[in-house]
């Protein structure tokens, strides 16, 4: 049984921060992700997108630059919140990765039906691309959201506002040794066990190896806080 429901998806055409060096990274820093700046060949298609999608993000409707990966390189999750910058037919588009499209093979992007009409005519429907995984334009810190439910003894973790791909979630209390932190393929880390009253220190490594600590104040229901530093 799946911890969190798939969105229906329809394919219309077949907080003291410190930014640290790669101390303690996974063998695998991309987290099985598409490398960053590693040009790739596909196609591209387009679907009702609303922002909203199996990375769990809420509804962008101000922001429909976006799409869905995918699933080989979705790479249970691992693709979420990234960006992609994409060269079309007629034109090029930057989107980010919200979603993943069960029925595409690797190299096929789904775009929303704005950023198609960037790169092609939408009569098209279907159109060669090539594409690249690049550095998001975002600014503040990085942002931890609480899943609903999130409570001291079952904690879901979010990173939301990363310039680079995340690979990886790790939390201590105090001066305890790191503990990694499972993702889920609805993009999210679960921590099954919880993590306990008050506050608690969470590392979080990019695809690239760096990585970045903030100490949040306690466990929220459903809300979000919001970090004091950045990926370069």
């Amino acid at each position: 049984m799946r911890s969190f429901p798939l969105p229906s998806r329809v394919l219309l055409f077949p907080v003291a921060t410190a930014l640290l060096a790669c101390a303690g990274c996974s063998d695998d820093p991309t987290g099985g992700g598409v490398p960053l700046g590693e040009e790739q060949k596909g196609i591209a298609t387009y679907y009702d997108a609303t922002g909203a999608g199996n990375c769990s993000y809420d509804p962008s409707p101000g922001d429909l630059m976006v799409a869905a990966m995918n699933t080989p390189q979705y790479a249970n999750s691992a693709a979420c919140g990234q960006c992609v910058d994409i060269q079309g037919p007629s034109g090029s588009v930057r989107v980010r990765i919200v979603d993943r499209c069960p029925e595409c093979e690797a190299g096929h992007l789904d775009l929303s039906r704005e950023a198609f009409a960037k790169i092609a005519e939408m009569r098209l429907g279907r159109v060669d691309i090539t594409w690249k995984v690049v550095s998001c334009d975002v600014a503040g810190g990085l942002e931890y959201h609480f899943k609903n439910g999130s409570n001291p003894w079952w904690t879901a973790i979010q990173v939301r506002n990363h310039r680079l791909p995340i690979s990886k979630l790790e939390w201590r209390r105090g001066n305890g040794a790191w503990q990694n932190v499972p993702r889920q393929d609805y993009n999210y880390f679960v921590n099954e066990s919880g993590m306990g009253e008050g506050a608690f220190n969470v590392r979080v490594t990019s695809s690239t190896g760096e990585q970045v600590e903030d100490t949040l104040p306690g466990v929220l229901d459903n809300g979000t806080y919001e970090g004091d530093s950045q990926f370069r």
